[in-house]
């Protein structure tokens, strides 16, 4: 069992893959904006066809090295907000996890990447948190990529450069949310 409440100051920060494909692959489908084929289909596929990682999961929970764990389906963001309130901590988030298909189609549309990779959801993937010292141990387990830091001040922050932004606690929350007006 991995709980949202078991990270500490010092663990590392990780994801079981890439965001932004999701909520870009909506900007296709809803918005009909344009993309080369291979980078539509990519896209596309991410809102129509998603992958649970639940072998990944269960690989994870047997290496005990995951301090707190949470899917990502309400987005990055919202994520790590989740864990953050669970286990009274913050983060430093240092490397953005964003697909190349969402950047692409980023510089194309002038959109934010940012935006689709932080607070886009339906992306399925696992967040999580490690032990620093078991880190080879369950990357060599589970494709991870580490994307930052747990902090002991409870401030949830994405570094940009020099400077530190402040992560929302944006993302989809399915039992708050109003349905559509007809």
């Amino acid at each position: 069992l991995m709980l949202r409440s078991g990270a500490k100051p010092g663990n590392y920060v990780a994801a079981t893959g890439l965001f932004g494909k999701t909520a870009s692959g909506l900007k296709i489908l809803l918005g009909g904006l344009s993309a080369k084929p291979h980078v539509k289909k990519q896209l596309v596929d991410a809102v129509l066809m998603p992958h649970a990682r639940v072998k990944e999961g269960l690989a994870l929970a047997k290496t005990g090295a995951v301090t707190a764990s949470i899917d990502s389906s309400d987005g990055l963001a919202w994520s790590l907000h989740e864990i953050s309130r669970a286990s009274h901590v913050g983060f430093l988030i240092d490397k953005l996890p964003i697909t190349k298909e969402a950047e692409e189609l980023s510089k194309t549309h002038k959109l934010d990447p940012t935006e689709l990779c932080l607070y886009g959801g339906e992306e399925y993937e696992l967040v999580i948190t490690v032990k620093p010292g078991l880190w080879r141990k369950v990357s060599r387990k589970v494709p991870l990529i580490r994307i930052g830091r747990v902090t002991e001040d409870k401030t949830l922050a994405l570094k940009a450069g020099r400077r530190a932004v402040r992560i929302e606690a944006r993302g989809w929350e399915h039992f708050k949310t109003s349905p559509p007006k007809s």
